[in-house]
């Protein structure tokens, strides 16, 4: 059954090679045709070249309730294609007819307006090609998606939904495809105010975040689904229906739903994951699990600590450190973190090399019981800065009083430690010397 879906923007990337703003699309006998016009570069290391994800918003009909009115369901949505980290929009006309709606249920045909609150449909929307000029003809690319619920069919008689799909561009460079289809797309009740919450399977008390303790095995091993289950074995997501927790309408924390959590955290560690799931396991890392309610969209994420006994937690390689300056701890962005600070002659335990921060200045990370804190201290206060004298310069104790006879002539190069002093004269010195003892030079000196 053929239904509206009125798309709002359709968005087209795939611009490797001086990229231009996409065109507006024209709609031809209810087709989605996407113009990109420019080169495409494939990257042949990835598992596919262009990724289109739809973004769908499907409501729910609510009947009356008292005095509230009726609400009729309603669908919007928007289909973004992308390359090489570009992305680019072109407008629909709006009521395309281009799209069917299916109860993922009974395979029925559905109407926007009389969306069900908490069902599956399948979202097809037909006809949807990309044109990347007639330089491309006969090019050979891969489309896939960062959405799992997504499939792609070609226009191959036999074809059936893949994540993927290679299409070879015809003699105009168009990509045709016969539908991109879109699962699990749930209808949301607006009207729904009830939170999902994730609770302790033990105690049933609410949780917001967790810690699981696994034993790598004799290679130092752990298993991506063991890891879930220990997981789901102590956590689970639940909103409150008719004074009671339940669990039917909440999706992504069952075992295979945080398996692909751990893999994505785990990714972003670049822990590498092999074909089946095992992976070299680090001391600790934190997983974080994401429950989302079908009914209203709700959603709640649970930070789950995985910690590794058996596997050694690796230990930042330091250095102790004297402190000449009185130094302030500052974050990675330079910005300063508290009103702490090492106040000068004390040492401290730093990475042992510096780190150049948003700021453009060196930084020494502090590092306490082998582990990078965050916390970084301005190198200047801690190695100095090398000077050359402009003039012929004393040595001083206090504004009136010298530290020694010692006269350091033009063109020495001295080493100064942090920010200048201002003396009770009003005038700003240098402290030099890596040593404790009250010496300084005027900064006018260099």
């Amino acid at each position: 059954m053929k239904k509206n879906l009125r798309i709002v923007s359709v968005a087209a990337a795939l611009l490797a090679v001086a990229p231009v703003a996409a065109t507006a699309v024209s709609t031809v006998n209810a087709a989605t045709t996407i113009n990109a016009g420019a080169a495409i570069n494939t990257n042949t290391n990835a598992k596919y070249d262009v990724d289109v994800t739809p973004s769908i918003t499907a409501i729910a009909a609510v009947a009356k309730r008292g005095t509230m009115p009726a609400i009729p369901g309603s669908f919007t949505g928007s289909i973004s294609a992308s390359y090489n980290g570009k992305s680019y929009t072109a407008n629909l006309k709006t009521d395309t007819e281009n799209a069917t709606i299916k109860d993922s249920i009974n395979g029925a045909g559905a109407f926007p307006d009389k969306l069900t609150a908490g069902r599956p449909y399948l979202v097809t929307v037909k006809d949807v090609s990309f044109n990347f000029g007639s330089e491309n003809a006969g090019k050979t690319i891969t489309i896939g998606s960062a959405n799992p619920n997504v499939a792609f069919t070609t226009t191959d008689k036999d074809a059936k939904p893949a994540p993927t799909v290679k299409v070879t561009l015809d003699e105009d460079g168009v990509a045709h495809l016969s539908n991109v289809q879109i699962t699990k797309v749930y209808a949301v009740d607006p009207t729904d105010s009830r939170d999902v919450n994730f609770y302790d399977v033990t105690t049933g008390n609410i949780v917001t975040t967790g810690a699981v303790s696994l034993d790598a095995d004799n290679q130092g091993q752990l298993n991506t689904a063991s890891v879930a289950a220990a997981i789901t074995s102590k956590y689970f997501a639940a909103q409150y229906a008719n004074k009671n927790l339940s669990h039917d309408n909440v999706v992504g924390d069952s075992e295979a739903e945080v398996e692909a959590d751990v893999k994505d955290a785990l990714k972003a560690q670049n822990i590498e994951v092999n074909s089946v799931g095992y992976f070299k396991a680090p001391h600790t890392f934190t997983v974080n699990v994401k429950a989302t309610s079908t009914i209203n969209s709700k959603s709640a994420t649970l930070p789950v600590t995985v910690t590794v006994p058996n596997v050694a937690e690796p230990t930042v390689p330091s250095v102790s450190k004297t402190v000449m300056h009185n130094a302030y701890f500052y974050d990675k962005d330079a910005k300063r973190v508290g009103t702490d600070k090492v106040t000068r002659y004390n040492t401290v335990t730093v990475a042992m090399n510096t780190t150049k921060l948003a700021n453009g200045i060196s930084y020494y990370e502090v590092i306490e019981n082998g582990k990078a804190t965050g916390k970084y201290i301005n190198a200047d206060n801690i190695d100095g800065t090398k000077r050359t004298l402009k003039h012929n310069a004393y040595v001083y104790k206090t504004s009136k009083k010298r530290a020694n006879k010692v006269v350091l002539k033009k063109g020495t190069e001295v080493t100064t430690y942090g920010d200048s002093y201002k003396f009770k004269n009003g005038q700003h010195y240098y402290k030099i010397g890596a040593n404790t003892e009250k010496t300084y030079v005027k900064v006018a000196n260099f």
